[in-house]
């Protein structure tokens, strides 16, 4: 992908990079749960012979936002205090940096959807 650095018809929004930090993590199911609550899941339960499967949403299955990398994606600037909200329940936790983008119309199209 590529972002152009111009304001002329560009809309600016915001790459977010995070790390999660292993070792400040009780255990390997609470780094889960960080995951799951951000990215969602899809749980399956067999109960009675019966298969059930549940999708879980996550935060960013609400806010439309551009992949870029793996633990690196891009939000539009009226959702970056909610954003920060679930980054900052983690906080201890998970190293986190933001950069103001310029997007194209293409881009920018792709966070409204």
């Amino acid at each position: 992908m590529r972002i152009e650095v111009s304001k002329k018809d560009g809309k600016t929004a915001v790459l977010i990079s995070f790390d999660t930090v292993k070792e400040k993590f009780d255990s390997a199911s609470e780094r889960n749960r960080f995951y799951w609550k951000l990215y969602g899941r899809r749980q399956v339960v067999i109960r009675h012979s019966k298969r059930y499967v549940y999708q879980r949403e996550g935060i960013l299955e609400e806010i439309p936002h551009i992949k870029v990398a793996d633990s690196v994606f891009i939000v539009a600037m009226e959702h970056m205090k909610r954003m920060m909200r679930f980054f900052d329940e983690w906080d201890d936790k998970v190293e986190l940096k933001t950069f103001p983008v310029l997007l194209d119309k293409k881009e920018e199209n792709e966070l409204k959807k």
